[in-house]
Formats: C-alpha cells, sequence, structure tokens
C-alpha cells in the first residue's frame, strides 16, 4: 500500500511541473505577444482565464481532495516556476544579477 501513496505523490509532484510549465510559459508567451500585440489588455484577461482555469482544473482532479497530493502537486508548480524563470531570463539580467551578487559577496 505504501508504493502505491508514493506513486500517486510523485506523479502529482510531475502534474504539479507540467500545470506549472503551462501556467508560467503561458505567462511568459502571453506577456511576448502583449507587447506587440494592438489589444494587449485582451491578450492578458484572455490568457488569465484560460491559465487560471486550466490550472485549477488541474489540482482539483490531481489532488482529489487529498492534502499530501495537493502539497507535493505544489510542489511541482513552484519548482516550474523556478525552472520557467531561469530559461526566460534574458542574456543582459543574467550578467546583472551576477554582478550584484558578487557586490553582495564582497
Amino acid at each position: 500500500m505504501m508504493m502505491d501513496d508514493t506513486l500517486a505523490l510523485v506523479l502529482a509532484w510531475l502534474a504539479g511541473g507540467a500545470l506549472g510549465a503551462f501556467f508560467f510559459g503561458g505567462l511568459w508567451w502571453t506577456v511576448r505577444k502583449s507587447l506587440t500585440s494592438a489589444r494587449p489588455a485582451l491578450w492578458m484577461f484572455g490568457s488569465l482565464l484560460l491559465r487560471m482555469g486550466v490550472t485549477m482544473t488541474g489540482f482539483y482532479f490531481v489532488t482529489g481532495g487529498d492534502w499530501q497530493r495537493l502539497l507535493s502537486c505544489l510542489v511541482g508548480f513552484v519548482m516550474a516556476r523556478q525552472l520557467v524563470t531561469r530559461l526566460t531570463r534574458l542574456p543582459e539580467e543574467d550578467q546583472t544579477r551576477q554582478s550584484q551578487e558578487a557586490r553582495h559577496a564582497s
């Protein structure tokens, strides 16, 4: 029985990661798209509705009312946020951040 619980938590974590990648990747795409759009507010609002709807529905079905699966899913979601943030960072932001960290270290 314990193996089933572990598998459920791992699957919830993976699902949370997928939901996070969808949510934050979609946010990144929307921001870039809205910068060149004639109707940026429509893009932002439509994207928000779609991303929230998919994410909340995903959390609902993945967790099934179990707090441990909810926590595991949330951890995957937050980890995906960190990954998407790293992957979508502009090169000049990396240099600025490294120089700021170097100043704090000295």
